[in-house]
């Protein structure tokens, strides 16, 4: 089954975390750094969370306004991608 992974700032620090529809609480993982993580540190992060990109995909970004519909507001950049769980016993 496949799941968006999306990895977000709000003027901090960043976050990754997968969506599950249904689910009160979503796997996440956040970085100590303020710096945009690589395509490597999420790759690991979703392993760390029991995810893997699904093959082939790409990460895609867009943007939103830290107030929705206020296009003076603060950037806030989204990253997503889709995801499947790892297998039982796989690696990241």
């Amino acid at each position: 089954m496949a799941h968006t992974a999306q990895c977000s700032n709000n003027g901090g620090l960043w976050r990754l975390y997968v969506v599950l529809f249904g689910e009160t609480e979503w796997p996440a993982f956040s970085w100590s750094s303020g710096q945009v993580p690589t395509v490597a540190q999420r790759r690991e992060a979703l392993g760390a969370l029991g995810y893997e990109p699904l093959p082939h995909t790409e990460w895609h970004w867009i943007e939103d306004s830290a107030v929705p519909g206020d296009d003076s507001t603060a950037v806030l950049l989204i990253a997503s991608t889709e995801v499947r769980e790892l297998p039982a016993g796989g690696a990241a």
